[in-house]
């Protein structure tokens, strides 16, 4: 049976390589696809979620979420993800009215399936606190959620210690972080073991196939984005956590006790753990801390041939 999944993202390039595989996949069951503010705009991202589903035209459509505009993310990401989210491509989509708030479509999905709804989080938890505070008995309803974002040891990536998900929403991180939901959290640690260099272009599906044409207009801007930065090759954060899901066997995980700090000149958004030698705090969460790199790789490989 088809795993019932939601996806919650602020697409983002990486964003749509993940809902290009999902959205193929036939081990899952994508309910819902809920768009929030993160690397680009709350409108822009309810816009791109849009345009991917008109653009690779998967063989089921899921429901659609509209991100928040109260929220505004504290930053961007629009020098890796251009201006639009996807490389500049200038891509057109139909207008749609009446979508459901994220948050609703979040609540009423899960409530539609007790217990067996995974929600797969690719941008600032923000639609999950708001759908937690709008239902709270919604937290112990939900199977699981896998959460893109934080980091243990690494540093961070948009001030020293604070990863950008993290960053941009810590009120509502700490909010999912203290909640009963059973978490899986995949950080920056594990996410950026992934790196693809520019020989990852010839694996992407052929031209003359919808998801072939789709990311071959918006990967290239990515690796220009990251050359620009000074780095050679680029990290898909979004698709492996999209894997942990997937296949969990390839991951390393351990029960960790976490937390979100909220303010602080030098420290917003950073995740903290409790690793003393003799924890105070319960463990709240499984935290991914390795990854079968090659096997990852493989399956991402592997995926993008079959979707083409």
């Amino acid at each position: 049976m088809a795993r019932k999944v939601i996806i919650d993202c602020d697409p983002g390039i990486d964003d749509a390589v993940a809902l290009c595989l999902a959205l193929y996949e036939p081990r899952f069951e994508v309910l819902a696809i809920t768009a929030t503010g993160g690397n680009v705009s709350p409108q822009q991202a309810s816009r791109n979620a849009h345009v991917i589903l008109e653009q690779i035209d998967p063989p089921r459509y899921p429901r659609l979420g509209e991100a928040s505009l109260h929220h505004l993310p504290r930053t961007d990401a629009k020098q890796f993800h251009g201006h639009d989210g996807l490389g500049n491509s200038g891509f057109r989509v139909s207008d749609l009215h009446h979508l459901h708030p994220s948050e609703k479509l979040i609540c009423d999905t899960v409530r539609a399936a007790p217990d067996e709804v995974t929600i797969i989080t690719l941008g600032p938890l923000t639609n999950v606190a708001a759908a937690f505070q709008r239902d709270p008995e919604l937290a112990s309803l939900v199977d699981r959620i896998i959460i893109s974002g934080g980091t243990v040891t690494a540093s961070g990536n948009v001030n020293p210690a604070a990863e950008f998900n993290m960053f941009n929403d810590p009120e509502s991180a700490r909010a999912v972080f203290r909640s009963r939901t059973t978490k899986t959290l995949v950080p920056l640690d594990v996410t950026q073991q992934l790196t693809l260099t520019l020989d990852f272009l010839n694996h992407l599906p052929k031209r003359g196939t919808s998801v072939g044409e789709f990311l071959g207009k918006i990967i290239p801007f990515f690796f220009r984005a990251y050359r620009q930065k000074g780095q050679e090759s680029i990290h898909l954060h979004d698709v492996v956590t999209l894997f942990a899901a997937l296949h969990p066997e390839l991951f390393q995980t351990t029960e960790m006790a976490g937390d979100v700090e909220t303010s602080g000149d030098l420290t917003t958004g950073a995740t903290v753990f409790d690793r003393r030698l003799t924890p105070v705090w319960r463990p709240n969460m499984e935290v991914a801390t390795e990854i079968d790199v090659s096997a990852v790789t493989d399956c991402l490989i592997r995926g993008l041939a079959e979707v083409g």
